[in-house]
């Protein structure tokens, strides 16, 4: 079959090379890629991946059986709607179940009806009122835009003055109309955990677990970022954690297929847990696969994931049945200097092929393009995600790193304490 992924950050980059290695698939198209993605199928320049028509009409002219949908702001935009409507098979929920992630209040008031246990919060649109509250709360304390606002519309304050600048940010428009409407939530404590599954008409069928580091320095020091390191699977998670875990996927899939949350979901519900003293809560749910945590789920990844995400897409859920690799896996990455601030373009790549040959490595493009020359250069903030397989925890932690240092670009910017606190145990939380 042929089929176009939509994206071009390395979550899209570990799709593309997970479904290039299915039998099933002959002619692969991404939209518009990278120069990760250039290697392993057709990158598609000038389709505006949130325009539906524009989507459909390019699945028409090149016979497309299959799109995927790698971030968040199409399947927002209705994309997923417009092909369904049009009898093309699409891997992602429909305009109304990506609110999950696309509203922070609406994904709120979901978890609340459906007895999913999350942080106490509150939502306004007023400037004093949000004020006031976070008075009533304390610090630390959660401020969210409630719209999307691309992984950068969420603080986490230790001190009233950075709270209350969250909250004037948002209403100032730092993000647009993302920001007219401000969350904010009770800081809960505990390790992060992230369970993704394949969900379609109403079943859930979990993947393996991740941890992010969504801190942009070690010791998790420094200002959010869209995820500096992750790891999988998770090795301080308890059985009852995970079994916790597990139901609340089952339940928030269930949600999504009857009233008043009914939604035409097929394709990935992310689940971000905080897995806090009196149990996982959720953090968040997103409508499409993490990032990074795709980078290191996907390699661990038995089944041909072509016929699973037709399946997904098709509403086959009972022929899904998912198998893992018993290695753990660790990614690590590399950035332009100054993200997530601003930061320079263009700064060649090298070491790439060196870091590859390492028996269970591979490279995962996110920012980057090829120049004028056709050398590879640095286009984003987060530039490179360098995933290792291991049969230990600590020996694909080492051999992330042994492939870091045989890559270089100027500026190249990293944490070094990926998955230290996971080696420490529960006791470093």
């Amino acid at each position: 079959m042929n089929v176009l992924v939509l994206g071009s950050g390395g979550r899209e980059h570990a799709i593309t090379w997970s479904l290039a290695k299915s039998p099933l698939v002959e002619e692969l198209f991404v939209a518009p890629g990278n120069g990760g993605t250039a290697g392993i199928a057709r990158n598609i320049s000038g389709l505006n991946a949130e325009d539906g028509e524009a989507v459909l009409g390019f699945a028409r002219d090149h016979k497309i059986d299959l799109v995927v949908i790698g971030p968040e702001a199409p399947l927002v935009a209705g994309v997923a709607d417009v092909l369904r409507q049009a009898g093309v098979a699409v891997f992602g929920p429909d305009a109304q179940g990506a609110q999950l992630e696309g509203s922070k209040s609406y994904s709120k008031r979901f978890m609340d009806d459906n007895g999913i246990p999350t942080a106490r919060y509150a939502t306004f649109t007023e400037l004093e009122p949000a004020l006031a509250y976070l008075d009533e709360l304390g610090v630390p304390v959660v401020v969210k835009a409630d719209g999307l606002a691309a992984g950068k519309g969420v603080v986490v304050a230790d001190d009233m003055e950075d709270a209350q600048d969250a909250v004037r940010a948002c209403f100032d428009g730092a993000f647009g109309d993302a920001g007219s409407t401000v969350l904010i939530e009770e800081c809960l404590q505990g390790p992060e955990c992230s369970l993704l599954a394949f969900v379609s008409n109403g079943k859930a069928h979990c993947m393996a677990t991740a941890q992010d580091h969504k801190r942009a320095f070690d010791g998790d020091r420094g200002p959010n970022t869209g995820g500096m390191g992750v790891y999988s699977p998770v090795p301080i998670v308890t059985p009852e954690e995970y079994a916790a875990m597990h139901q609340v996927m089952e339940t928030a899939a269930a949600a999504t297929a009857r009233e008043p949350f009914a939604h035409d979901y097929r394709g990935v519900l992310y689940g971000g847990f905080m897995l806090t003293e009196d149990g996982p809560k959720v953090l968040e749910f997103n409508a499409r696969f993490g990032d990074p945590e795709t980078q290191v789920i996907l390699p661990r990844l038995e089944n041909d994931l072509a016929e699973v995400m037709l399946a997904v897409a098709e509403g086959r859920p009972d022929n899904i049945d998912l198998h893992w690799a018993e290695q753990w896996a660790v990614c690590v990455v590399l950035a332009s200097e100054g993200y997530p601030g601003s930061y320079e373009k263009g700064k060649v790549i090298l070491g790439i092929d060196e870091a590859e040959a390492l028996d269970g490595v591979t490279v995962f493009h996110a920012g980057t393009a090829h120049n004028a020359d056709g050398e590879l250069v640095t286009a984003g903030g987060r530039v490179l995600n360098v995933v290792a397989l291991g049969d230990s925890f600590e020996e694909a932690r080492d051999l992330a790193y042994e492939a870091c240092d045989l890559i270089y670009f100027e500026g190249k910017q990293l944490r070094s304490d990926i998955g230290l606190r996971a080696l420490q145990g529960r006791e470093a939380w």
